[in-house]
């Protein structure tokens, strides 16, 4: 792990997604060959984007928080922003590709990604008492 990354664990999690805005993760193991191959890149990116916290769930030292974002197949990336999970894809994304990402999840509007969040919760709330 760089010092550019945080590792993530079910003691730190909460608090690292709640005191900052902007929170990448990658979801790894140490046996997943993509993941090996992954984390110059990811590392490279968070050198670029020192605004950012880019955090690392080992899935075998935390199988609790692989389970609650429901990973599947590793490695995934997962961006949350004002604690709202914005992106999540599993695959090793090319560095250009992870810069895009990056720069769309900068220019979101929260309010809109908030406000239709709240749609998506009702229309569920809705479709589940009938």
């Amino acid at each position: 792990m760089s010092s550019t990354t945080v590792e993530l664990t079910k003691e730190n999690f909460d608090q690292t997604v709640t005191d900052n805005e902007f929170v990448l993760i990658d979801f790894w193991a140490e046996w997943c060959g993509p993941c090996k191959s992954f984390a110059p890149v990811y590392d490279k990116a968070a050198e670029a984007n020192p605004d950012m916290v880019f955090g690392k769930v080992d899935t075998e030292a935390q199988p609790e928080l692989a389970q609650a974002f429901g990973i599947q197949s590793i490695p995934t990336l997962m961006i949350v922003r004002d604690q709202v999970a914005v992106f999540a894809q599993p695959g090793a994304l090319p560095g250009e590709a992870l810069e895009d990402v990056i720069g769309q999840a900068r220019q979101l509007d929260m309010d809109e990604v908030r406000k239709s969040v709240a749609e998506e919760q009702a229309k569920a709330q809705a479709q589940e008492q009938q």
